[in-house]
């Protein structure tokens, strides 16, 4: 029997925190139960989706609760970032981290020890040195977060070793709550994490894995370069990431948006720390910029209006796509994610499973079925984000915002066609790679083909009734469906599984979508912010994000942390004319009143 979700008594601080440090009127839908749980002295798991405001949850009980907050996070430029904002809203936070000189993290440890500081952040490997889990049991610690929490677990794609020493935690702070959030972890995942931090037990909470604001679209790669161009074209001004395999595509696709007039910069492990780190501030701080990248530019990339996420390749698995669409519409508003693949990259993902000497058969074999579950969504006939949210244990109707839903493809009987093309495959024997297969079922008289003598086999030209683009389509749903296996430790082989081989004896059935490999559908998203505001409104939201760019250059921070776009919304359309009106807006707190009404509220003056 589940118990009821717990909430916060009608005089609970948290409320009045909520308001006047924050400057939000209520919480976002799952915040509270799992605050409430915190404020209780529970240890929580908490699965909430990207932009539904993790954050808050610790840092809120952090403020109401005696003692100092620790929060566990991964990356640097992500501990710098909360901790930015938390000082704007007048928060005692402070970081200690490896971009710091030893002066100014020793000074960040004597507030914290002296008790100045409510939240303190800092990195796995610098908390679990015998020397700092020391130093801080002589502190009262009123609460450990744990940000990132997936990668504790080694069933997860995203397991870190320095992450599993946090074990250790609830023997060395026994009694000291534990609070764990994640936006992307499976049921294996979940329980293994609560597995190893909460033997005492606690709770879980799962707010949901959908995002709706983001727009699901898969489509065949034929000529990458191009459908890149053409994507980002069509999105003219706009913050966006394009995800790529490799440094040197990384690079090229930078390159290739830069002479097309687009604001582009890469962003891997091969560029020096620098200019990483200065491509990444550049990609934070103004709009309009894309950012080529590997998964390099990953977690505590918490930039809110990034309108879009384009996948040059396939992701490694589901729970890695959905972190990396995640990245995008942060701000609520329309989104996009946008896919290409082909067989090519189900081979090479398939590959580096193989080669990851640091897995056993047992990883092997769940990395494989997690790649299985992706390329299932990238040909499903159904709604995507079923698919999608199905995988992680949830069901939804179709959601009127993906490609399927919005141009359902039409699927149709290929039994025959299936028969074909694995006959094809069996005698040929089972060794050759898709393109061999499609010329010989299109009759195609290559000297590969005449070599071999395949142009004298029955499967010869059996399929010219399709296009060789059909028959690509169909073999990689052949492999989609379980019917094919591709030969990932040689040149892409195709040879037929158990099911393939029962279909070719006429058991079973196989349906496909014929334009499988279709020109990405129309943009469905509205220019929101145009529809919402007239045109003078407009133009003060303009002049407002050019002011709030302007502060957050001089005091060096990311320009959301000033104020995000919906409070800039706000302003453009109530036009407050005083501080008792300010104070009224979305994200003005006490200290965001003191700090910048003035500046705000004379340029607003100008436009009225």
């Amino acid at each position: 029997m589940s118990l009821p979700a717990p909430s916060l008594p009608p005089d609970s601080p948290a409320y009045r925190i909520l308001k006047e440090v924050f400057g939000y009127d209520s919480f976002r839908p799952g915040q509270e139960p799992v605050i409430a749980s915190i404020l209780e002295g529970r240890s929580v798991l908490t699965v909430m989706p990207t932009g539904a405001g993790k954050s808050l949850c610790f840092q809120l009980p952090g403020l109401v609760k005696q003692g100092l907050t620790l929060v566990v996070s991964p990356l640097v430029a992500l501990m710098e970032d909360q901790v930015a904002a938390l000082k704007l809203d007048g928060v005692a936070a402070e970081t200690i981290n490896s971009s710091r000189d030893r002066a100014t993290n020793v000074a960040a440890w004597r507030r914290a020890a002296g008790g100045e500081l409510r939240l303190l952040y800092i990195s796995p490997e610098r908390l679990m040195t015998e020397r700092m889990l020391a130093a801080l049991a002589r502190l009262p610690l009123a609460l450990i977060a744990i940000d990132e929490a997936h990668c504790i677990s080694r069933w997860g794609p995203s397991f870190r070793p320095e992450y599993e020493a946090l074990a250790r935690l609830p023997q060395v702070f026994p009694g000291v709550p534990l609070a764990a959030f994640t936006a992307t972890a499976d049921e294996a995942t979940r329980q293994d994490i609560a597995a190893k931090l909460f033997p005492q037990g606690g709770r879980s909470f799962v707010t949901g894995f959908d995002r709706p604001n983001i727009s699901l679209a898969v489509a065949l790669r034929n000529d990458w370069k191009r459908q890149l161009l053409d994507y980002v074209k069509a999105r003219p001004g706009e913050s966006g990431i394009v995800y790529c395999l490799s440094r040197r595509k990384t690079e090229e696709a930078a390159a290739l948006l830069v002479q097309n007039g687009i604001r582009a910069l890469p962003y891997h492990a091969g560029l020096d720390s620098a200019t990483r780190a200065a491509n990444q501030n550049v990609f934070m701080t103004e709009a309009g910029v894309v950012m080529a990248a590997t998964i390099a530019f990953g977690m505590g990339i918490d930039k809110p209006d990034v309108r879009y996420v384009f996948h040059a390749n396939l992701p490694s698995n589901m729970e890695a796509y959905y972190q990396e669409l995640g990245r995008a519409g942060r701000d609520g508003r329309s989104a996009e994610a946008f896919m290409l693949y082909g067989l090519d990259d189900i081979r090479q993902r398939r590959m580096f499973i193989e080669q990851d000497e640091g897995g056993d058969e047992d990883h092997k074999r769940r990395e494989h079925k997690r790649l299985d579950a992706l390329v299932a969504y990238c040909e499903t006939p159904q709604c995507r984000r079923q698919v999608l949210l199905s995988y992680f244990g949830e069901s939804k109707v179709p959601c009127g915002n993906c490609d399927v839903c919005l141009d359902p493809p039409v699927t149709e009987d290929g039994f025959e066609q299936a028969r074909n093309a694995l006959d094809a495959v069996a005698l040929t024997g089972e060794r050759f790679g898709a393109a061999h297969i499609v010329d010989i079922l299109c009759g195609a008289d290559t000297e590969r083909i005449r070599t071999l003598r395949h142009d004298r086999l029955a499967a010869h030209g059996r399929g010219r009734g399709e296009t060789k683009e059909t028959w690509r389509s169909i073999l990689r749903q052949l492999v989609a469906s379980g019917f094919l296996r591709l030969d990932i430790t040689g040149h892409g082989g195709l040879s037929l599984t158990e099911a393939g081989a029962a279909l070719l004896q006429g058991h079973g059935s196989f349906r496909f979508r014929r334009d499988a490999g279709r020109k990405a559908t129309a943009r469905t998203r509205k220019a929101q912010a145009a529809a919402e505001l007239t045109g003078a409104e407009g133009e003060l939201l303009i002049a407002l994000k050019e002011l709030r760019l302007s502060v957050a250059k001089e005091r060096g921070v990311p320009a959301y942390v000033i104020f995000g776009d919906r409070s800039l919304v706000e302003m453009a359309r109530l036009k407050p004319a005083d501080r008792i009106d300010f104070a009224r807006v979305f994200g003005v707190g006490e200290a965001k009143l003191r700090d910048f009404a003035e500046p705000f509220l004379q340029r607003i003056a100008q436009f009225r």
